[in-house]
């Protein structure tokens, strides 16, 4: 008995290494699927918060082709500036195509959709994009830009926000478009697990409220910027950012209330700390 327990062991180790040889040898997938979770102690989209300077639980997934295609989705919680309605999620479809063009550098090029779900349908809109991206020494750099073309979702439909308040806008239907360029770069701290970055983004739209007492670029044209570090501990990614904009309190005071906390009526583009946790899988 103890001779045949022994030899139907050996057998099925001896199968499960032919299994994992045969695996090993088979072609990788074309696909490619990744995704992450995290935790933000406030969402900043090009400086300004979308939560209300609170918590946000944010994720995604991708999937890419070999190729170079790709599509994916990412969403987060929203609260505090202007209305936008629905469940205040944030849903954000993308795809594209990203390829490398010379040694070390790339090119990436696609269109985001940003949905609100179960929102007005004219907050939603539509934004094409253009990344080039490579290292220079130690450094990784990315410079981007983005132009939405005229949608409602971007127009000026309020002056201000007593206008909003109304229920009535100044200019139903307007429509609008916007500009956004930015760069990228982080680096690596040899022999630890530390990484620090930095952004640089300009903004340029309409200087006002759209449908939901909202804009992308609510003061017309501004700069954002942020400096931070991440921590890898294991599978675990903990970063801290300092993010800032142009944006004045005199600039801002015209969208008030929209553009101010709900809590202590504090500007919502102002500079921040922001803490995170999240990780990839």
């Amino acid at each position: 008995m103890k001779f045949r327990l022994f030899a139907g062991v050996a057998g099925l180790a001896a199968a499960f290494a032919a299994t994992s040889a045969m695996a090993q040898e088979e072609a990788p997938s074309e696909f490619t699927i990744a995704g992450s979770v995290g935790l933000v102690t406030d969402y900043r989209f090009r400086g300004v918060s979308q939560s209300d300077k609170e918590l946000a639980v944010q994720g995604g997934v991708s999937v890419t082709h070999e190729s170079g295609l790709y599509v994916g989705t990412w969403g987060s919680n929203l609260s505090g500036w202007g209305t936008f309605g629905g469940s205040n999620t944030e849903l954000d479809i993308y795809g594209g195509f990203a390829a490398e063009v010379t040694p070390g550098v790339k090119v990436d090029v696609g269109v985001t959709w940003y949905m609100y779900p179960g929102g007005s349908d004219i907050t939603d809109f539509a934004e094409p994009y253009v990344k080039v991206s490579g290292s220079v020494g130690p450094a990784n750099l990315l410079v981007g830009a983005a132009y939405a073309p005229k949608q409602e979702a971007l127009g000026r439909w309020y002056l201000d926000a007593d206008s909003y308040a109304t229920g009535i806008p100044d200019a139903p239907g307007a429509k609008s478009d916007n500009f956004y360029l930015w760069g990228d770069a982080s680096t690596g701290i040899p022999n630890t697990p530390l990484t620090l970055k930095a952004h640089l983004g300009y903004s340029n739209g309409n200087s006002g409220l759209g449908p939901n007492g909202t804009s992308v670029a609510p003061t017309g044209s501004y700069l954002d910027w942020m400096l931070g570090a991440d921590l890898a501990v294991g599978p675990v990614v903990l970063g801290v950012a300092y993010i800032d904009t142009d944006i004045s309190k005199a600039e801002s005071a015209y969208l008030k209330p929209n553009f101010s906390s709900s809590k202590n009526g504090s500007q919502i583009s102002g500079s921040t700390v922001v803490f995170s946790v999240s990780a990839a899988f």
